[in-house]
């Protein structure tokens, strides 16, 4: 089924695809995004790459750099992220797709979220407004959300037994991720300290050999030392335990101004054959995409997006689409052809048609591919590896 469709990436700053822009998947060149609330470069990697824009390069210098070549990671979402200070007149839940023109690169402040003497409000002496004051600074570490969601129910495309493989996902690659899958609305978020594998607090480097944007967890001088004064461990997967608890990311502000590095990535899933690996074994998810074994009339179109938002305001900040479209439906130059546009507006009624569908969570019948995907992780210690990432005693 996979050999049937091409995929094509497109970013902006909401859901509106017509409004996106085609990502140049494993160029070193970023899609420049912003508006009034942020400014973003974003660079999208995958690793055997065969979709849109024609001629694409098949993978990214970055995929043979440490750790990437050992992870063997198949795909990555960088993002060089830099908030702004929202405007006494604008709305704060308002977002606007308008490309910034210019790289976001801001003067770094020197003092850290948690000892700013010299912000603007520093010279007021009233304790009370300290919540005030932090509102101001930038965005909260409890606010700051990635992940993925859907404007529409999905809860008949869902496969069978799907709430037990979440419960191994939260377990096995991320216990901070929360979410509802069978929501009118449904979503899968996690805080963004907790998600992203690699965050550092400065604008990086840019690098054509390893693929453009490049870091390393850490910071820039001012960064490394912000991240001391609030007791953010130096190496990224005890930031990652660190940031699991509520009390930790309060004490981290993304700062308006400020610039921050941005890195997910994973040897999970695998965008060129449309499956999921894991530890020993491969289960093609193709058929589950958009819910395909569930449906009488095959949908022409798929779509999985990322989001990096605020969980405050509910505001998009970064918004990327992977779609799926029928190889039919596109054209030689790459262009969608009239059939593909006009089947995604039907498609996505459908699906807030079918998704009235009453859920079957429990009574289904599990397949061939579930049942071995159970088998497999059945073997994996998970358990332990959950407690390794929410008690660690070495990470406060």
């Amino acid at each position: 089924m996979a050999e049937k469709y091409v995929i094509r990436v497109t970013a902006g700053s909401d859901y509106d695809l017509d409004r996106h822009t085609v990502v140049p998947v494993n160029s070193h060149e970023p899609v420049r995004i912003g508006n009034e609330s942020f400014d973003a470069e974003l660079y999208v990697r995958v690793r055997n790459y065969h979709g849109l824009p024609r001629n694409s390069p098949n993978t990214s210098p970055y995929f043979s750099q440490e750790p990437h070549a050992t992870n063997n990671d198949q795909y990555s979402i960088a993002i060089r992220f830099t908030p702004k200070k929202p405007s006494s007149s604008s709305n704060s839940k308002a977002s606007s797709t308008e490309p910034s023109r210019s790289s976001s690169k801001s003067k770094l402040s020197e003092d850290p979220p948690s000892t700013r003497s010299s912000s603007p409000s520093a010279g007021d002496d009233d304790d009370d407004d300290d919540d005030d004051e932090d509102s101001t600074d930038g965005i909260s570490g409890e606010d700051l959300q990635f992940g993925n969601d859907f404007d529409h129910p999905i809860r008949d495309r869902l496969p069978p037994g799907f709430s037990y493989a979440m419960n191994i996902v939260k377990w096995w690659i991320d216990p901070g991720l929360e979410g509802d899958a069978y929501a009118d609305q449904p979503y899968l978020y996690g805080p963004a300290l907790s998600s992203f594998n690699a965050i550092h607090v400065g604008p990086g480097e840019h690098d054509p050999e390893k693929g453009g944007l490049w870091f390393e967890e850490g910071g820039d001088e001012d960064g490394l030392r912000e991240r001391q004064d609030i007791g953010v461990p130096t190496t990224a997967k005890d930031r990652m335990k660190w940031a699991l608890k509520p009390a930790n990311r309060s004490r981290w502000v993304f700062q308006y101004g400020k610039t921050y590095s941005l890195d997910f990535f994973n040897p999970y899933l695998d965008f060129n054959e449309f499956s999921l690996r894991l530890p020993g074994f491969t289960l093609p998810i193709m058929k589950y995409w958009d819910g395909q074994s569930l449906r009488s009339r095959p949908k022409r179109s798929h779509t999985l997006r990322y989001v990096l938002r605020n969980r405050s305001t509910n505001t998009a900040y970064v918004v990327i689409m992977f779609t799926l479209y029928l190889k039919e439906d596109v054209n030689e130059d790459g262009s969608l052809k009239p059939s593909a546009l006009e089947t995604t507006k039907q498609d996505k009624e459908m699906t807030k048609e079918s998704g009235r569908v009453p859920a079957e969570t429990e009574s289904v019948s599990k397949d061939e591919d579930y049942q071995e995907a159970r088998r497999q992780f059945e073997k994996l210690d998970v358990s332990n590896n959950r407690r390794d990432m929410e008690a660690d005693d070495s990470v406060d």
